[in-house]
């Protein structure tokens, strides 16, 4: 039966070899891909998941730095000793223009939980502070720290 160009089957009249599904090699073909498509593209985005952390935690070095320079402006030093990172946030009673809290959501830790480090007068940095991360492999003076002194990755 012919209307205009369409063509219409009568109900029941496709045949069975119409009516075909996969081959159980034709699904193992489809699944071998799958896989090579995996195992090329799941280690490109593991690897940036890492490269991301560390980008964190430079980007943080470098608000502690911003923070640490308005509280020098305010209070004409930078906060002293190891625990020095706590003043952007509490006010010290030697901090008398303080004018924070400096970091708005206290002190974080690292991208891998870890606290950051800051000494001042800086080891590194003798007329200002030192601030680092241990970094992935939580061991202070390691080659994967990220500090605020020295060359960048």
């Amino acid at each position: 039966m012919k209307t205009g160009t369409m063509f219409f089957r009568e109900k029941g009249s496709f045949t069975g070899s119409s009516r075909r599904g996969f081959t159980l090699i034709e699904m193992l073909l489809v699944l071998v891909i799958l896989g090579t498509l995996a195992a090329i593209v799941i280690p490109k985005f593991a690897g940036r998941s890492e490269q991301a952390r560390l980008t964190a935690a430079e980007t943080q070095i470098s608000n502690f730095e911003t923070a640490l320079d308005a509280f020098e402006v305010d209070n004409g030093y930078y906060p002293k000793g190891d625990n020095g990172l706590n003043e952007l946030a509490e006010q010290s009673a030697e901090a008398k223009n303080w004018k924070g809290p400096y970091l708005k959501h206290g002190i974080p830790n690292d991208p891998w939980g870890n606290a950051y480090f800051y000494e001042c007068p800086g080891t590194n940095n003798t007329s200002s502070y030192d601030i680092y991360s241990m970094g992935p492999d939580g061991r202070k003076g390691t080659d994967d720290d990220i500090t605020n002194w020295g060359t960048k990755k």
